[in-house]
């Protein structure tokens, strides 16, 4: 008989694991922050292709020394904590401010434009109030409540209600690891976060599931056998295929953050960390979570 992982017997060790990255991650939330982009914020984005006026068909490549250059251009012209951001892929370099006039804003263009050639072709400009980003916000929380409340009823009546409550705990795990990675990795927070939580949800509950319909299965065919027992055996028979699944997800997505531009990069980092997160809960955390919602029935023989 091949040898299984004690899951259920480590299921201390493996609770302690998350709750140490979370710990860290609203540590690091107290000192640093999110980076919210200003689809949260609102504000003002403008991007440059910068190039040689001598020459203009040479771009300029983008420096550290630039980037601060154009910083202290934009504080040189009353516009102060402007931050610089660089697609080096793109050859352009990105001002996002606080929200401008478009006076100002037009006054800030002649400014580098005449340290630089702008080409007007390359030059964009985008404006976010804050009403936009409020309502941005909140249809954000609207979306994902409305999303994991009906994951609950669905695996609730498909199991039970406990399975339900490990479910959702293992997804509320999920989110809070991926909030983790963004606020220690100052990975910009905009909209395309709701659409990465959203795509974890439905992976992970995807996995979770798979293992929940292994242990009920197991408990209808090893009825003597105690429900943690069942659980632990269940976990085992899916781990592979979890293990398989996330690896062939994770080649896919990894290939995309290492040769994709930086702007699919900033969504397909914590799509990483959140499918990774996802096998950890799936694996880890679901079943021991049922179980210990289950009580001293879940060591109990029938």
């Amino acid at each position: 008989m091949k040898k299984q992982f004690d899951f259920v017997g480590k299921r201390v060790i493996l609770f302690i694991i998350p709750l140490v990255l979370i710990a860290a991650g609203i540590i690091s939330f107290f000192v640093q922050g999110f980076n919210l982009g200003q689809d949260f914020t609102g504000g003002t984005s403008a991007t440059y292709v910068l190039r040689n006026k001598e020459n203009q068909d040479e771009k300029i490549a983008v420096t550290d020394s630039i980037e601060q250059e154009l910083k202290d251009l934009y504080e040189a012209n009353g516009v102060s904590g402007a931050k610089v951001s660089a697609n080096s892929e793109e050859g352009s370099i990105t001002v996002k401010t606080s929200e401008l006039s478009t006076e100002t804003q037009l006054r800030m263009k002649e400014a580098v434009a005449e340290v630089y050639y702008i080409d007007e072709s390359e030059y964009q400009y985008e404006n976010i109030s804050g009403n936009v980003s409020k309502d941005l916000k909140e249809k954000a929380i609207i979306g994902v409540v409305i999303a994991v409340i009906l994951m609950l009823v669905y695996i609730t009546i498909r199991f039970d209600w406990r399975s339900g409550i490990a479910a959702v705990a293992s997804l509320a795990h999920d989110v809070l690891i991926m909030l983790t990675a963004y606020t220690i990795l100052q990975i910009p927070m905009d909209s395309n976060m709701i659409a990465a939580i959203l795509t974890i949800l439905g992976y992970s509950i995807n996995a979770t599931i798979i293992v929940f319909d292994r242990v009920r299965e197991n408990n209808r065919l090893y009825s003597k056998k105690t429900f943690a027992e069942n659980a632990n055996d269940g976990v085992n028979k899916t781990f592979t295929r979890s293990l398989n699944t996330t690896l062939t997800t994770l080649f896919t997505i990894g290939m995309i953050f290492i040769l994709g531009p930086s702007s699919i990069k900033a969504f397909s980092l914590p799509i990483i960390v959140g499918v990774v997160a996802g096998l950890y809960s799936s694996v880890c955390l679901s079943s021991n979570l049922w179980i210990l919602l289950k009580g001293k029935k879940a060591f109990e023989k029938k």
